[in-house]
């Protein structure tokens, strides 16, 4: 069967999928581009079959989706794109209302963390599909994917706190933002179709670290930044879900019970193979 499957609507997601919009390999499934937000409710209504989605949204819900192998959206230190803006220092924001934007239950979670479990604080989160406008005001406030890039050129370093490098300075392990999971009914009935989409989701990924040059002029065209950006950007980014990667979404998913987050730690890993024998 021809699988419904999503992809993020971000540019941190072209080297994964760039080898598709460039026609280089076919994609055996249809393809919905949105937010992370709106590409977890979608697999979780049973909309999508088969998705990157937060790594939060899989942590608690891995009775219903399985993690698939191989890939995922993180950072090994600096992240870039989620971002919190805040003119006082993250260890002094007890009790101060943090805008949040709504697009990345990871980066929310992650925020959590580390000011609740780093720092002792505990601000108050409140929900905001503009947060860059509150950041503006002066509020600080999370950002996510393209708006937190955006950030960098708008607001003054000092302002700019990058939850990636806060996590891998207090943990020294990686953080894992997305991964890709499927509805464990459609890897127990269609593992086979669910494997094709992954392999060619791999192969794609091989095929843009030998045309990075593409994948950064497909960047460029979809939303234009300094020269040299993308190619720092990316090299930044982790997407294979290596041994180190699966480390730091261990000790991501741990945190998130100790927050009270999610009621237990997931299995990791679990892959189709394995579901599927």
């Amino acid at each position: 069967m021809m699988l419904r499957c999503g992809r993020i609507k971000y540019t941190n997601d072209l080297p994964i999928y760039a080898a598709f919009d460039a026609g280089a390999i076919e994609y055996p499934g249809t393809l919905h581009a949105d937010t992370p937000a709106h590409l977890n409710a979608m697999l979780l209504r049973g909309e999508l079959d088969v998705s990157p989605v937060s790594a939060f949204t899989w942590a608690a819900n891995s009775h219903d989706l399985v993690l698939l192998p191989d890939l995922c959206i993180g950072a090994r230190d600096e992240v870039i794109s989620v971002v919190l803006i805040s003119s006082t220092p993250p260890a002094m924001l007890d009790g101060r209302t943090i805008y949040v934007s709504e697009e990345s239950a990871s980066g929310r979670n992650l925020l959590r963390i580390i000011l609740e479990r780093r720092y002792g604080i505990r601000p108050t989160y409140v929900d905001e599909p503009q947060s860059l406008d509150q950041a503006l005001r002066g509020e600080p406030s999370l950002l996510i994917g393209d708006a937190a890039i955006d950030a960098l050129e708008r607001f003054p370093r000092d302002r700019v706190w990058d939850l990636g490098r806060l996590w891998h300075e207090w943990t020294g392990r990686q953080i894992v933002f997305a991964v890709w999971a499927a509805r464990r009914d459609v890897v127990e009935n269609d593992s086979a179709d669910v494997a094709a989409c992954m392999n060619a989701l791999t192969d794609a990924y091989t095929w843009s670290r030998s045309h990075m040059a593409d994948v950064v002029a497909l960047a460029q065209r979809t939303i234009a930044r300094p020269p040299g950006f993308y190619e720092s950007y990316y090299g930044k980014l982790n997407f294979m879900l290596h041994a180190a990667a699966q480390s730091g979404l261990a000790a991501y998913c741990r945190e998130l019970v100790a927050i009270g987050a999610i009621a237990s730690m997931p299995q990791l890993p679990e892959t189709v193979s394995a579901i599927a024998s």
